[in-house]
């Protein structure tokens, strides 16, 4: 398994309330829309979309750990096995840290093709997550 972590990002916020809305899928439909994901559903644990030709790819919570960590993977559409952590950690009141991790099933070459990109895209990823946190553009 590859693996590719973010880089750590501080967030103004407890960590109950990130957890909340990370955790339930449900509240990434104005993302989802703003992203433009055709055939956008989300349940609290699930979410599937139509993504470059694969009909129903989505995603799945498989482990939660209230106000540290949400675990999930690709659903049985997705053709090939990944792992996403968030993890989060208050070091201090609306001072909460959060890092990414994406483990991926990827051979040597994919490996090399993708791996600079899946580093820059889950620093972006957390980036942004802690920009709408804390109410910057």
């Amino acid at each position: 398994m590859t693996t590719v972590e973010s880089k750590i990002v501080k967030i103004q916020r407890i960590d109950e309330d990130v957890y909340k809305l990370l955790s339930d899928f449900q509240n990434f439909t104005p993302f989802a829309q703003a992203a433009k994901l055709e055939n956008w559903q989300a349940g609290d644990d699930w979410c599937e979309f139509d993504v470059q030709g694969i009909k129903n790819a989505g995603l799945k919570i498989v482990e939660k750990e209230p106000s540290k960590t949400i675990k999930f993977t690709g659903n049985e559409r997705v053709p090939f096995e990944f792992f996403v952590w968030i993890q989060l950690k208050m070091v201090a009141p609306y001072d909460t840290r959060m890092r990414i991790t994406v483990k991926a099933k990827l051979n040597m070459m994919m490996k090399m093709m993708v791996k600079g990109k899946l580093q820059n895209g889950v620093d972006s990823i957390a980036e942004q997550i802690a920009a709408a946190f804390n109410g910057k553009p």
